[in-house]
């Protein structure tokens, strides 16, 4: 038979062991516990770098909108202004036109004006010269 010592012995040797089995348990579940953090900081982390890619993504889209709109606002801008221009130039060139058109009635009404008024200035000669060969024959 075992003695007393040996049986206390014994009784501390398990209890010794049991104390070992309950600290590898609880290391254990501690490395797990901090495995399970670790993995939810990833998590965190991993989500927070995906919504930063996402918003990247959508602020360069709604950049590249932005400036597409610019551009085309430029575009019609520029071609507002070329309307505008040939719209003045095709209003200078009608203008020209009709001011040639009526400074060559006007330089053809004074030239009829002129010939007319030789013609009526020949014709009172003529009659002038008329009533002198008549009164030079009357007296």
């Amino acid at each position: 038979m075992a003695t007393d010592q040996e049986k206390q012995l014994q009784k501390e040797t398990k209890r010794a062991e049991k104390r070992a089995t309950e600290e590898k348990k609880q290391l254990a579940r501690d490395e797990a516990r901090r495995e399970d953090t670790k993995a939810r900081v990833q998590d965190l982390f991993d989500r927070l770098e995906a919504r930063k890619a996402r918003e990247m993504e959508k602020r360069s889209a709604e950049e590249t909108r932005r400036l597409a709109k610019e551009e085309a606002r430029k575009k019609d801008n520029i071609a507002r202004e070329q309307a505008i221009e040939k719209s003045l130039e095709a209003r200078k060139a009608r203008e020209m036109e009709k001011r040639s058109a009526e400074e060559t009635k006007r330089l053809a009404k004074e030239e009829a004006r002129k010939k007319d008024n030789i013609a009526r200035e020949q014709v009172n000669e003529e009659a002038q010269n008329t009533r002198k060969l008549m009164d030079k024959k009357q007296g």
